[in-house]
């Protein structure tokens, strides 16, 4: 586990070059992370392969995820949360700029329940 306790609006920066990885949580079975995205997206080609299976919910702003086979694109917008199975090619489109989009991600490692 690293912070026992924070606030997830506090140092958010208002541009950034980068999108900005915080971890949370961890454990043997999870990691849980705080991104921030300030009109960032996956550079053009690029599809995310992961191993685990991930739950993200968007905190504040928009973003639009796109999945690969079947070809599909989802908006998020504040509250909005996304299952993405291991191995479910995806990317993000893009995120909005004002105000920045935040996320939680819960990464799951190992087996499936």
């Amino acid at each position: 586990m690293t912070d026992d306790n924070g606030n997830l609006f506090l140092g958010v920066p208002a541009s950034s070059t980068a999108e900005q990885f915080q971890t949370l949580v961890v454990t043997a079975t999870c990691h849980l992370e705080r991104i921030i995205s300030i009109g960032h997206a996956t550079p053009p080609g690029e599809w995310y392969d992961q191993d685990g299976d991930e739950w993200v919910v968007l905190l504040q702003g928009q973003a639009k995820l796109r999945f690969l086979d079947p070809d599909r694109e989802q908006n998020l917008n504040a509250g909005d949360y996304c299952w993405i199975p291991a191995h479910r090619r995806h990317r993000v489109e893009s995120t909005s700029r004002e105000p920045p989009a935040i996320w939680l991600a819960l990464h799951l490692h190992g087996e499936n329940p």
